[in-house]
């Protein structure tokens, strides 16, 4: 069975949700671009945590940019299920010729569409994959998002996380994330349209909804973040979610 392309109409925004950014056109560039701001260190961030993903069964990933690493999970996972959803047909191009080269694509379903307002392609998804996603996002938009998705998951599933951060660390260090990460704000707001200025604390919200942190590893003096929480059904949220 070939792989499903879903294509959603993006809705109408209302005041408080802005259009999604544009990746179609750094799509080809995109893992170069990477290279050039921290060298090997994303693509490490980004795998880091797969041995710990061996017994997932239905994976649900969101922005996955050019799939490298759910291209990554299927091979090390034969008997695992995807669904990824990304605003960009030129990325999920290039999701779907990586997987196709594992011959993989009944795997893999791809559904075009706006994270924060897509229908879920389905439930039961013991693993939700977010690498350098949750920064495109406004907190009200995270916090919203995991509202959503918490429903969907079985007791025990795991919601990875990739992310840049500012460290707790050293004066020198925080200057040091601060500065990169307002670079790469500013040149994604040129490049891409994206609104977003700042990270959402997206921890404190996986928290407030029932996740766990079970692992963390850090890279360039905590600039890069690698997390894996879980979701135990039994402890609930702990507040409301906000409106995006």
């Amino acid at each position: 069975m070939a792989s499903v392309e879903r294509i959603h109409e993006i809705r109408a925004f209302d005041s408080g949700i802005s259009r999604p950014a544009r990746f179609d056109r750094i799509a080809r560039l995109y893992r170069v671009m990477e290279y050039l701001t921290c060298g090997p260190m994303l693509e490490r961030c980004r795998f880091h945590q797969l041995p710990a993903l061996q017994n997932s069964r239905r994976a649900l990933a969101l922005g996955d940019g050019d799939g490298r690493f759910l291209a990554k999970l299927l091979a090390t996972n034969p008997t695992l299920q995807a669904d990824a959803v990304d605003a960009s047909p030129a990325m999920l191009a290039r999701l779907r010729q990586r997987i196709a080269h594992l011959k993989a694509l009944d795997r893999l379903t791809t559904t075009q569409a706006d994270a924060r307002t897509f229908d879920l392609p389905s439930s039961n998804y013991d693993l939700v994959a977010t690498h350098f996603f949750l920064d495109c996002l406004t907190e009200p938009e995270a916090d919203h998002l995991i509202a959503r998705i918490r429903p969907q998951l079985v007791d025990g599933a795991q919601w990875l996380v990739s992310e840049f951060q500012i460290p707790e660390t050293a004066r020198l260090q925080r200057w040091f994330a601060r500065t990169i990460i307002s670079a790469l704000y500013a040149a994604f707001r040129l490049l891409t349209g994206l609104t977003v200025r700042q990270i959402p604390p997206w921890p404190e919200l996986l928290a407030r909804h029932g996740f766990e942190r079970k692992a963390t590893r850090h890279w360039l003096g905590g600039l890069l973040v690698s997390e894996l929480w879980e979701f135990r059904e039994a402890t609930g949220p702990n507040v409301q979610p906000s409106q995006p």
